[in-house]
């Protein structure tokens, strides 16, 4: 007889079926209305060498330096969403390193976090146990005890789309990001051959539900990628960004690209300030990605006198990373 693998068990517990669809309006956990205008944010930059055990002491370092302490953590459900688009282990440039989501996780549990879930909703392979398995993550999360949650057969519910940059009328989400009390974006520093870099509110994309949106997310695409990563921020609301940029990816992202070593960990509270500050640590002027120009003043802020970098001096640590052929900025 056929058993389950016991990842698969985990994740149909915590999922518990795609039958059921709640709508709810915009009260709830995670307070899913506009977020309002912020005119300045704190952002962390830190210099990490390697994907190793010093990864667990760089986060929590980060995090103080944001006012990130035990109390705000303490009896908190965690939801951790990497990027994971293509299963190879072999090309640490594509993915969220497992390392660094496994050293997040664990930071969390110090903090006394009352749970800690993975989750995403790859747009490329349906097949999500063998995504894990290949992308090195899978064995990751089951030796430290982590349940995944695949977003793209999660229970779905409904919010309003006030931001409206797209047509859309309303968003479906997955009902595990209401069972979320905090919602930590963790990207991969990349660029992106459609809307320039790919950073913490691209990586949004993977919350939306592939059972409705498509493979991959074919709905977002038509209605307007760029437009599509605001509605999505504006409605989800991320609680913390915390990016991936020790090899990172220049060139054909978020793919086909070649590796990048920047050697930082960014994090903030404010995703487009986030991206503002990794966005100049690729030798991108932020102003010159649609979606980050558009998100100035109503997202967040990206001019460099809005944004209080802590951590290391970002001067030394920028690269100049290439652009997708034939991508042309704003």
């Amino acid at each position: 007889m056929k058993t389950d693998h016991p990842r698969q068990i985990a994740r149909r517990k915590f999922i518990g079926g795609t039958a059921g669809v709640l709508t709810v309006g915009l009260a709830g956990k995670l307070a899913w209305d506009y977020l309002k205008p912020q005119a300045h944010a704190d952002v962390f930059i830190a210099s990490a060498a390697a994907y190793d055990s010093s990864l667990e002491n760089i986060i929590r370092r980060g995090l103080l330096g944001l006012g990130i302490s035990r109390d705000w953590v303490r009896g908190k459900s965690v939801l951790l969403k990497p990027n994971l688009v293509e299963p190879n282990l072999a090309a640490p440039h594509i993915n969220t390193h497992p390392a660094v989501i496994r050293a997040t996780a664990e930071v969390f549990r110090s903090l006394d976090a009352r749970e800690i879930h993975v989750a995403e909703g790859q747009g490329h392979c349906r097949d999500t146990d063998w995504v894990l398995e290949e992308s090195g993550l899978g064995p990751v999360l089951d030796e430290a005890g982590i349940p995944f949650v695949d977003l793209n057969v999660d229970d779905l519910f409904t919010i309003q789309n006030r931001s409206r940059k797209t047509p859309l009328r309303e968003l479906w989400l997955p009902q595990t990001l209401q069972r979320a009390d905090l919602l930590v974006s963790m990207p991969k520093m990349k660029t992106h051959h459609w809307v320039g870099i790919t950073l913490s509110m691209k990586n949004m994309f993977g919350v939306m539900p592939g059972a409705i949106y498509g493979w991959p997310k074919n709905l977002l695409h038509q209605v307007g990628i760029a437009e599509s990563i605001l509605d999505i921020v504006a409605g989800i609301k991320p609680h913390l960004a915390i990016v991936d940029g020790i090899t990172g990816m220049e060139g054909d992202g978020p793919i086909m690209g070649t590796p990048k070593q920047s050697r930082v960990l960014v994090m903030g509270r404010n995703l487009p300030a986030v991206d503002a500050t990794c966005a100049r640590l690729m030798g991108v002027d932020p102003a010159r990605i649609s979606y980050l120009a558009d998100a100035a003043g109503v997202l967040g802020p990206i001019q460099e006198r809005f944004i209080l970098q802590r951590g290391e001096n970002p001067a030394p640590l920028a690269k100049s990373y290439k652009m997708p052929p034939g991508i042309v900025l704003a």
